[in-house]
Order: C-alpha cells, then sequence, then structure tokens
C-alpha cells in the first residue's frame, strides 16, 4: 500500500503516527481517550444514543470533531458501523463484526468497495467465552490480534487488569494497513462490545 493508498484513509483533523497509544476508559460508562506514547492526549470519545442508533463522536485532547462512528442499523450486536471524517463528511471505512460465543472478528473495510483491509480478531476462544459467559468476565484483560488482508501479522490490542478498562495498542508493522482507522477501530470497539 502505498504512501497515497494510505492517506486516503487518513482523519483529517488528527495525526495518529505513533506505533503505541494507550486507551483508558472512564468509570462512567463508554468515555474514552487515548493517548500517544508521550502521554499526551489525543482523542476523546463517548458514545451518544441518537433515534435508537449507537453513535461516537470522537474529538482531539482540545475538543475539535475528528471523527464518528456510527451503527449502521437499529442497535444489534453485530453489525456494522460507518468510520467518517468529521471534517470532510466522507465516509473512511466501515468496521464489520462477525462475533461468534468462540471469537470475535472485526474486518475493517473500505467504506466504497468494501474490500477488506484488515481484521481485528480476538485471541483464544477459552478468553472470549469467559469474558461473555463468567461474572464479572468484563474483568478479564482482552487480547486482539490485527492482520492485513492477507492475514500478516499488523499489531495487537491487549488489555490490563483494572476497574478502568485500559489497554494498549501496539503497531509493529502498518506498512499496508491504514494505521489511523485501525486505531480508532480498536478504540471504538471496546466500546460497542461494552454495550
Amino acid at each position: 500500500m502505498g504512501p497515497e493508498t494510505a492517506s486516503k484513509y487518513d482523519i483529517q483533523g488528527i495525526e495518529l503516527s505513533d506505533d503505541r497509544y494507550t486507551v483508558v476508559q472512564s468509570l462512567i460508562r463508554n468515555k474514552y481517550k487515548a493517548m500517544d506514547a508521550s502521554g499526551n492526549v489525543v482523542l476523546r470519545g463517548k458514545q451518544k444514543m441518537f433515534k435508537m442508533k449507537e453513535e461516537f463522536p470522537f474529538t482531539d485532547g482540545d475538543g475539535t470533531d475528528v471523527f464518528t462512528v456510527k451503527a449502521g442499523g437499529i442497535i444489534d450486536v453485530a453489525g456494522n458501523y460507518v468510520l467518517s471524517d468529521a471534517q470532510t463528511g466522507e465516509d473512511l471505512v466501515i468496521l464489520d463484526n462477525d462475533y461468534s460465543i468462540l471469537q470475535d472478528t472485526w474486518t475493517i473495510r473500505d467504506a466504497e468497495t468494501e474490500a477488506a483491509l484488515a481484521k481485528i480478531d480476538s485471541r483464544g476462544a477459552a478468553t472470549t467465552i469467559a469474558r461473555n459467559v463468567l461474572p464479572f468476565g468484563e474483568l478479564i484483560p482482552h487480547k486482539y490480534e490485527i492482520t492485513d488482508a492477507s492475514g500478516n501479522h499488523v499489531g495487537s490490542i491487549a488489555g490490563q487488569f483494572s476497574l478502568k478498562d485500559t489497554y494498549e495498542i501496539t503497531i509493529d508493522d502498518a506498512s499496508d494497513v491504514p494505521k489511523e482507522p485501525i486505531i480508532a477501530a480498536a478504540m471504538v470497539i471496546d466500546a460497542i462490545q461494552g454495550n
């Protein structure tokens, strides 16, 4: 994927160029902030309900709108969400959830062609089941692997044991995927799962 292709998916109002981000969910449900490697807040997001559809507006550290994720259908566990650039109004990618009790897979697709750009997969059926079935299962840290369209490793999302939902997004090699929507998707997926 050349620089031109990757930039097609860039979110105008923000620069997500680090290889590691920490995302913290506040104890008030579904309110998020993401910090870069230096600890600066680069993104804030929260969930809103709008005409029975979920909406997640995200702003930069100063409160300027940067992108929004909207549920494609009426609320359901599986479904798709569209990530659009708040400044251009353009739909950048679709987050497409294929959920089973054993595996949780999100495919990040091109908003126009619906071609798969990357996948975010929960690692380990036992963990996925435990998180869904056990009392306090949501406290078990989740782990996802991020791969490109060919299945090559791109990075990971790893949860930590804590009352606040805190997890690290690490991008080891983003050469074949658009980095910004992947990082944005990683934040939003946790919010969607949390419902």
